[in-house]
């Protein structure tokens, strides 16, 4: 067989195979039209060479003919798949799948991606990007390096989320999380809160800052920032009540679920004394029952949406402005019982 280091052209399974390099063409390409000519004998030698070698047709000749694969890759830059249904990520491989069975496609979960530095890379040295026609990326933080990288190989890929600093515009489909968080601002303000703050990061990843930016908007420049991280719920709650917060705006819902029960075991009422509103879903296994006041991602209808995307960019009918390969959905609101006006004298 030939070395694996040299990439098999059709060239070389036909040679291998002792046919012509047509006859390659054909069985790889599944011509319903044409392989009925071709002795089953042969087809299954063509057929045998491919498997034995590990050949995969180079996407880029593919696209040059119009032909694809029917395989839509997804990759998670989560350092485990997601699969169980209480996830984060599971609507949005819901939505991917039900998209997928819909079009025809096929799915490959890129799985076998290593860690390095605590995260996923899809490029390593055994990548299999190649054997899918485009891919779909999922992740809280994807490293804008390799979303250049994907951009300037010119291979087709959807992000779900929004996605910026890549060195060029990045298709993607994403939640809108600013008018979201504005809305639900404004909810609170029109009940009479004026000691508001945002709790969470607030920054970093994209989903953080859509977050933060919706909540500047409403609440203004002064309004305080609580940061959640490497901190107990139970010191989230102290500086909350130091600065005399009537509604806290909880970026992940985790930590709302953690700060209501903080607020319990010391006989804070929520929301009487304290407002609680969340803007969004936990990003982490956390239980709660509670019907908090905020808003849901649109995580089954993103998933949904970006198969859609990568179909149409894989079939050339997407639109040509990049602005209009990055779609926002709204957000889905909640009323929730955990948004009340503030208690007099507060």
């Amino acid at each position: 067989m030939a070395d694996k280091a040299t990439r098999l052209t059709q060239r070389d399974i036909a040679r291998l195979a002792k046919v012509s390099q047509t006859t390659v063409s054909l069985v790889l390409n599944n011509r319903s039209d044409a392989t009925a000519r071709i002795p089953a004998e042969t087809r299954d030698r063509v057929l045998r060479v491919i498997r034995e070698t590990g050949y995969q047709a180079d996407p880029l000749a593919r696209r040059m003919t119009q032909q694809r694969n029917q395989i839509l890759g997804v990759f998670t830059y989560e350092s485990v798949f997601p699969s169980a249904s209480g996830d984060f990520y599971h609507p949005f491989l819901a939505g991917i799948e039900d998209c997928a069975e819909r079009l025809g496609w096929d799915l490959l979960l890129f799985t076998s991606a290593p860690v390095a530095e605590g995260r996923r890379r899809i490029f390593h040295e055994n990548n299999r990007l190649r054997i899918a026609d485009g891919c779909l990326l999922l992740g809280r933080e994807i490293p804008s390096g390799e979303l250049a990288r994907l951009i300037a190989e010119e291979y087709p890929f959807v992000s779900v989320g929004r996605r910026d600093d890549a060195g060029g515009p990045v298709p993607y489909v994403g939640a809108d999380y600013a008018s979201a968080t504005r809305t639900v601002v404004g909810q609170a303000r029109a009940l009479g809160h004026r000691r508001i703050a945002y709790a969470g990061l607030g920054s970093g990843a994209e989903s953080s800052a859509d977050r933060m930016r919706g909540f500047r908007d409403a609440a203004g420049a002064r309004a305080p920032h609580v940061p959640t991280t490497d901190r107990s719920p139970g010191e989230v709650l102290d500086d909350l009540l130091g600065r005399r917060i009537t509604a806290a705006f909880v970026e992940d819902r985790a930590d709302a679920i953690a700060l209501y029960a903080a607020a319990a075991g010391r006989g804070i009422d929520v929301p009487g004394d304290l407002s609680v509103i969340t803007l969004g879903d936990a990003t982490r296994p956390a239980a709660s029952d509670l019907d908090f006041s905020g808003f849901h991602v649109p995580r089954r209808a993103m998933g949904l949406r970006a198969v859609e995307l990568l179909e149409a960019i894989l079939s050339g009918t997407a639109p040509s402005s990049s602005s209009a390969q990055q779609v926002l959905l709204p957000c889905d609101l909640t009323d929730g019982i955990t948004l009340t006006p503030p208690s007099k004298g507060a």
